[in-house]
C-alpha cells in the first residue's frame, strides 16, 4: 500500500503561504482547510485565497470544505483546478449528486465524516467517491489530540473499500504525528493529514519522510 502525506496549512503562516509551500516539497498534496465559522467554529479563508494558492502551489491541492452551503459552493472550488475537493456528509443534502458534479469538473471528489457521524451512508455509495476522509478530531482547530475511538471507523472504512475492489483513498485528519501514525496506518489509512507535526518541525521535508516511513512500516 502506498502512503500519502498531506500537510495541513491550518498550521502554516497565513501571511507567508508561498514561503511555507516551498518548505513541503516532499508532500504528496497540500491540505487546504476552508472554514466558514458556521459549520465549524473557526474562519480561515474562501474561494479567492484558494484560487491564488492554486496559482502558486507546486504540489496538488486537497481542498477540505468545512462550510454550510457546500452544495452550492463546492463546484466553484473544483473549477479552480485543484486536485480534489472534500465535503462533509453532514453539510450536504445530496452527497452523491454533489460528488458527481465535482467529478464532472475534473477534480477528485472526497467525502468526510466527523467523529460522531456514522459511515453507513458513505459506505453504501463508495463508487461515487475517490476518497473517504475520517476525521480523527472534531473539525475546526489544529493542534488537537487524536480521538482513539475513531480508529474503529478507519478500520471499518478500510474493510469496505477492500471488499469493494475500488481504488479509493482512505484519509485521516486530526492529531496525526510520529507517535501515532504507525498505529493509524495499521488500521488501514493510506493518506494522512498532518499539520502541527510538519509545520513545527525544523526540517519539514525531513519530517514528512519520517511520517511516511513510519506509516509504511505498519501499512
Amino acid at each position: 500500500m502506498s502512503v500519502r502525506i498531506h500537510p495541513s496549512i491550518l498550521s502554516a503562516d497565513f501571511v507567508n503561504f508561498e514561503r511555507d509551500f516551498a518548505t513541503i516539497g516532499n508532500s504528496d498534496s497540500i491540505h487546504v482547510d476552508v472554514m466558514d465559522g458556521h459549520f465549524v467554529p473557526n474562519i480561515t479563508f474562501g474561494l479567492p485565497m484558494v484560487q491564488r494558492m492554486q496559482q502558486i502551489a507546486a504540489r496538488p491541492l486537497d481542498v477540505h470544505l468545512m462550510i454550510e452551503n457546500v452544495d452550492t459552493l463546492a463546484e466553484r472550488y473544483a473549477d479552480t483546478g485543484v486536485a480534489s475537493v472534500t465535503f462533509h456528509v453532514e453539510a450536504s443534502s445530496e452527497p452523491v449528486a454533489l460528488a458527481r458534479r465535482i467529478r464532472a469538473t475534473g477534480a477528485k471528489a472526497a467525502i468526510a465524516v466527523k467523529p460522531g457521524t456514522s459511515l453507513d451512508s458513505v459506505l453504501e455509495n463508495l463508487s461515487e467517491y475517490d476518497m473517504v476522509l475520517v476525521m480523527t478530531v472534531e473539525p475546526g482547530f489544529g493542534g488537537q489530540a487524536l480521538i482513539e475511538s475513531t480508529l474503529e471507523k478507519v478500520a471499518k472504512a478500510r474493510a469496505a473499500i477492500d471488499n469493494s475492489g475500488l481504488e479509493i483513498l482512505l484519509e485521516v485528519d486530526g492529531g496525526i504525528d510520529s507517535s501515532n501514525i504507525a498505529r493509524v496506518a495499521a488500521h488501514g489509512a493510506d493518506t494522512f493529514v498532518a499539520g502541527s507535526a510538519v509545520f513545527k518541525a525544523h526540517d519539514r521535508n525531513a519530517e514528512i519522510e519520517i511520517l511516511r516511513n513510519l506509516a509504511l512500516q505498519s501499512a
